[in-house]
């Protein structure tokens, strides 16, 4: 007789249980869409500034020279809030010192950003 009392108790989850759980995960889903194209991005220009050692020598190129090639390459990677401004170089001998720093506002909802900032240094070395 006691079996039966309990059994009659557990009857699942409450519709006030199942709503906060579908508000929550659908928030967590709109948040994950809304940051992961600044993320997703931020791993092309890593890539891009991996790829640069291969194929260019970074130490003989002027700044305006790196910049003109990470505008080539992010056009070609379709990466548009990315602005090559973002790129310094700082040559110490045979060495170039690229830093990318920048940051990425997006809306959450109504009045509600988010910032993301993104700071990456490279070392590259002349040939």
């Amino acid at each position: 007789m006691n079996n039966k009392r309990f059994v009659h108790r557990q009857t699942g989850a409450s519709t006030f249980v199942m709503l906060v759980m579908v508000l929550f995960f659908g928030g967590l889903l709109m948040l994950v869409g809304r940051l992961a194209p600044a993320y997703i991005d931020d791993l092309t220009v890593q890539k891009l500034m991996e790829r640069l050692d291969e194929n260019e020598n970074p130490v003989a190129m002027t700044p305006v020279q790196l910049r003109n090639w990470v505008k080539k390459q992010l056009q070609v990677n379709n990466v548009d809030n990315f602005d090559a401004s973002y790129v310094t170089m700082e040559k110490r001998g045979d060495v170039a010192l690229i830093t990318v720093e920048y940051e990425v506002r997006t809306d959450l909802f109504f009045n509600v950003d988010a910032v993301i900032e993104f700071r990456h240094e490279y070392e590259m070395r002349g040939e």
